[in-house]
């Protein structure tokens, strides 16, 4: 049975930091990429940042050069680290694994979703 599990999530103010974490269980985490995706109260799931499982990076570009999204297959753990928080950036944040991707930026590619977690950034 594949578990993924957010955490980190919580009430910051803009400018903040927060790391998010998503462990996963029951599937090879080091065959899979792995990515993070928001939604917003009334919108729809949007990619924010994935890791292929041979370490390559891709970001919206509405986040670049603040969120930063890690893993570290021992601990079958992906990180994303959301610095400068902006109030737009408020949204449930979800993990998913994809085993054969080919557009890691659609959520219809993933196999495998977590809970999620809420981030809340206020003004």
């Amino acid at each position: 049975q594949v578990q993924l599990v957010e955490s980190g999530g919580g009430l910051v103010q803009a400018g903040d930091s927060l790391r998010l974490s998503c462990a996963a269980s029951g599937l090879r985490f080091s065959s899979y990429a792995m990515g993070w995706f928001r939604q917003a109260p009334g919108k729809g799931r949007e990619f924010v940042a994935v890791i292929t499982r041979s370490g390559t990076t891709v970001r919206a570009d509405s986040v670049k050069g603040r969120f930063t999204i890690s893993r570290d297959n021992a601990k079958k753990t992906v990180y994303l680290q959301m610095n400068s928080l902006k109030p737009e950036d408020t949204a449930v944040y979800y993990c998913a694994a994809a085993l054969d991707v080919v557009n890691t930026r659609s959520k219809y590619e993933y196999d495998y979703w977590g809970q999620g977690t809420q981030v809340t950034v206020s003004s």
